[in-house]
């Protein structure tokens, strides 16, 4: 039977989507290897294999042969991956600005001082490098390109400023071949070392956005306690977490973690589950009720029997989850690459044709010189900062108005989004009960202050503020007593009083109050708390809706809870009762109906929907993991900034296709005219300093267009 094991591993050295697909088609080629999916966003492989017959070293082998590698050592992943992406993006920046400072002498001397003496020479000695050093990753990766019958922005840049240079080259050291054949040997160093430079700062701009790679992960596995304390008999043994046995009795102290999931056996406390449920009140745990790994104890202590450890925690689960959605999505192919990938091999054909052409009119000269111009004129610069500067003004839009965009990714498929999931805790609720309503004589409200400032339990502070906040003073108790798991009862001037729920006055009662009170075995009021609603929450439901986006309320709270909330907000779908995996779940099966799922939640029972969702989004008052995995967090807990996020999204994807247009319109005109179209009609064939000036009003064009983004209202 075959050991199948399902692991993620970091990739290092891709540079572009393509790259993530020779990795992905290396490791699917590997005898045993049942599964492999990479994905380019994260730099990560999982990959589902089978141990017995096929090593982890086996794979890194096989991909390290067509010029990646994989991280396979079990610690320190993570810092592995992070120290080369962080040494691979100065690399990138050390380059760019090389490139800058070496490409403006070229510019300056192409356009203004051509017939200084040397011009051409000093021209082709400060370009060499910017295009062969500086610009070797796009040469590397086109041939990548090239071995899989594919072409993309790497290709247009390699192949536009390789023939460019070594035309200029020609043409610098043999000019009368041009010259015996009456016309002026062009050279286009500049345009060469322009578009690198150009190319490079786009990328640069790029790596930048998605610089801020995730650290979730790291935080979740911190949830789980480095050091357990094990019962041996009667003695209290520290041991190290991944010692921990089934069956083993651990000791849980006053506000520390749980370690692994179990079963209490002795002793009772309060224990904040919110990680699973969202839930913010803390949940009481005594003999026989089931405890889980990284849960938060409160002021008790207990003694549980371990009945999962290790990768069998519900923790551990939700840690694995996360990693294999994160791995799981394919990246937003970019949009230039599309273009690009169509783009390169038409080129290719317009400069055969081109050639084809002039030479059966008989013209060898003009049919190389226009074939060669048709290819230098084919790479746009203004294509290399198109994405990345709208990326960057939008991101900058979003910092002003309370959006924090971690990844381009999400700026590019929000404005597809046609689903959004809203955790209730935190997200649409405050997150923190309050009291709504005390129907207590206001007589008694002093008694009531003081047995609830003595209460162990979690709901007590929301009344003690409540009623210091209206200026109650507490009275001194005569005795007091608390009933684990009921309430409390204390006696004051000879009368006895209890507050608790109502099992601890043996009643049964249609009111949904949250506690009852009672003077001498007679009820004397109620007190109703809730999780308050924002008030921004209907209204921003509302544009959603106008925005055509259908809205879902998912909560680990129960049905009826659940149906109040969703009527106050008008909000016709919710689901109770759902756990972290539950609501994975629900995103996945919503994407296989084909639509865009958005998820907004708060907190670390959301990570694994935020990690599935297609566009996730964190609110700020939210748990650091949440707001890790999601690629949005919202600085304030004002769910109208979600609109707004989507309609930021909308502008940018709307730029990015403007700068798109600007960047080929140029070309569009350029390439017939290098073809020499108009050569017929009046002897007019494209001059390389208009093809120059043409090139540097594009960009020009395309920064301009990204900047009016700063200034749309949103």
């Amino acid at each position: 039977m075959a050991h199948l094991i399902k692991e993620t591993f970091p990739v290092l050295e891709m540079s572009c989507a393509a790259c993530a697909a020779s990795v992905s088609s290396m490791l699917d080629a590997v005898p045993g290897v049942q599964e492999a999916t990479v994905n380019y966003a994260n730099q990560t492989a999982f990959v589902t294999y089978d141990a017995d017959q096929v090593t982890p070293e086996t794979m890194r082998n096989s991909v390290r042969s067509v010029g990646y590698d994989l991280v396979i050592t079990t610690h320190n992943r993570s810092e592995i991956q992070q120290e080369a992406q962080q040494s691979h993006y100065e690399a990138l920046k050390t380059r760019t600005i090389i490139a800058v400072i070496l490409s403006l002498p070229v510019v300056v001397i192409g356009m203004f001082f051509m017939n200084i003496p040397y011009a051409n020479w000093i021209m082709c000695v400060l370009s060499a490098p910017v295009v062969f050093w500086l610009g070797k990753p796009f040469f590397v990766n086109a041939w990548k390109q090239a071995r899989h019958g594919k072409s993309n922005m790497d290709t247009l840049v390699a192949l536009s400023t390789g023939i460019a240079w070594i035309f200029s080259v020609f043409n610098t050291i043999n000019p009368h071949f041009w010259m015996a054949r009456g016309l002026h040997a062009h050279v286009y160093f500049e345009a060469a070392a322009v578009v690198i430079a150009f190319v490079s700062l786009g990328k640069l701009l790029e790596e930048k956005a998605k610089s801020n790679t995730s650290s979730a992960l790291k935080k979740l596995m911190g949830l789980q306690p480095k050091t357990v304390t094990v019962m041996r008999g009667n003695e209290q043994v520290e041991v190290p977490l991944e010692a921990v046995q089934v069956n083993d009795m651990i000791l849980v102290k006053p506000g520390s973690r749980i370690p692994v999931d179990g079963v209490v056996v002795e002793g009772m406390s309060y224990v904040d589950e919110s990680m699973i449920s969202g839930e913010p009140v803390p949940v009481l745990k005594e003999k026989g009720t089931a405890v889980f790994a990284g849960t938060i104890n409160q002021q008790g202590s207990f003694q549980f029997r371990a009945e999962k450890v290790g990768a069998d925690t519900v923790l551990a689960q939700i840690i694995r989850m996360v990693q294999e959605a994160q791995g799981s999505k394919a990246p937003v192919q970019q949009l230039v690459d599309k273009i690009a990938g169509i783009f390169v091999p038409v080129v290719i054909g317009i400069a055969i044709v081109t050639f084809g052409i002039w030479l059966l009119a008989g013209d060898f000269t003009h049919g190389l010189l226009a074939a060669v111009t048709v290819l230098v004129i084919a790479c746009p610069c203004a294509l290399g900062l198109a994405t990345p500067t709208a990326i960057m003004v939008g991101i900058g839009r979003g910092a002003d108005n309370n959006i924090l965009i971690r990844d381009a990714e999400s700026l590019e498929k929000g404005y597809k989004t046609n689903v959004l999931l809203l955790d209730k805790t935190g997200t649409i609720t405050a997150g923190k009960p309050t009291v709504e309503s005390i129907t207590v004589d206001a007589a008694l409200l002093p008694v009531l202050l003081a047995m609830e400032l003595q209460s162990e339990h979690p709901l007590a502070l929301a009344v003690v503020d409540h009623l210091q906040e209206a200026g109650v003073q507490p009275v001194k108790l005569s005795r007091i007593e608390s009933i684990t798991g009921k309430g409390i009862a204390a006696t004051y001037n000879g009368h006895r009083y209890l507050a608790g729920n109502a099992a601890l006055l043996n009643i049964e009662t249609d009111s949904n109050a949250t506690i009852i009170m009672a003077e001498d075995d007679k009820i004397a009021g109620y007190i109703h708390i809730t999780d308050k609603v924002k008030p921004t929450s209907a209204p921003a439901i509302a544009q959603l809706k106008q925005q055509g986006i259908t809205v879902y309320m998912l909560t680990g709270d129960n049905e009826k809870t659940a149906a109040a909330v969703a009527r106050s907000v008008g909000i016709a779908h919710y689901k109770a009762g759902m756990l972290p995996a539950d609501k994975a779940a629900f995103v996945k099966s919503l994407q296989e109906q084909g639509k865009v799922v958005a998820m907004a939640g708060d907190g670390i029972n959301d990570s694994q929907a935020l990690a599935q969702a297609d566009v996730s989004i964190a609110m700020g008052k939210g748990s650091d993991i949440a707001m890790d995995v999601a690629k949005m967090t919202l600085i304030t807990a004002d769910l109208q900034a979600i609109p707004k996020a989507l309609a930021l999204s909308k502008l940018t994807v709307r730029t990015i296709r403007q700068n798109l247009f600007w960047a080929f319109i140029y070309n569009l005109i350029g390439i017939p005219l290098a073809a020499g179209i108009l050569y017929p009609v009046n002897g007019f064939t494209l001059n390389p300093m208009i093809a120059g000036a043409a090139m540097a009003l594009s960009s020009v064009s395309v920064v301009s267009n990204s900047l009016r983004l700063k200034w749309t209202k949103l």
